[in-house]
């Protein structure tokens, strides 16, 4: 006769039973399922808001995607030019427009490295 395994694991799809992950871990992470509902109770959460809103870093209440904007509206602090606290990281220093400025010196060095090695193949074939 042969041997039988373990019973498969019961299926976790259509009415959640107790055997869904969601359900199986409700006890895991406690201390991040807080820190969301913390930071569903700060100021103009509750509102709703756009797509590239941020937050402010004092109070961390919502703030519009706004470049006029100086000062977070909840508790009016400055808001750093540059820097920008979204849900789950901070934009520090945005990168500048474009990459020419910062790819010229190599591309100059390169062009240099290039006419040197044509000078010697030049002198060397004549």
């Amino acid at each position: 006769m042969a041997e039988e395994g373990p019973d498969p694991p019961a299926k976790s799809f259509g009415a959640m039973s107790e055997h869904h992950w969601s359900r199986a871990r409700r006890d895991s992470n406690q201390e991040a399922l807080e820190y969301y509902r913390q930071r569903s109770k700060a100021p103009g959460v509750a509102e709703g808001g756009a797509e590239r809103n941020f937050y402010c870093m004092e109070c961390d209440g919502v703030i519009p995607h706004d470049a006029q904007l100086k000062a977070c509206p909840h508790c009016g602090v400055a808001l750093e030019e540059g820097v920008k606290r979204y849900f789950n990281w901070v934009e520090m220093g945005e990168p500048r427009k474009g990459d020419l400025r910062a790819l010229m010196p190599a591309f100059a060095i390169g062009l240099a490295v290039l006419a040197v090695l044509a000078f010697l193949l030049l002198r060397w074939l004549l």
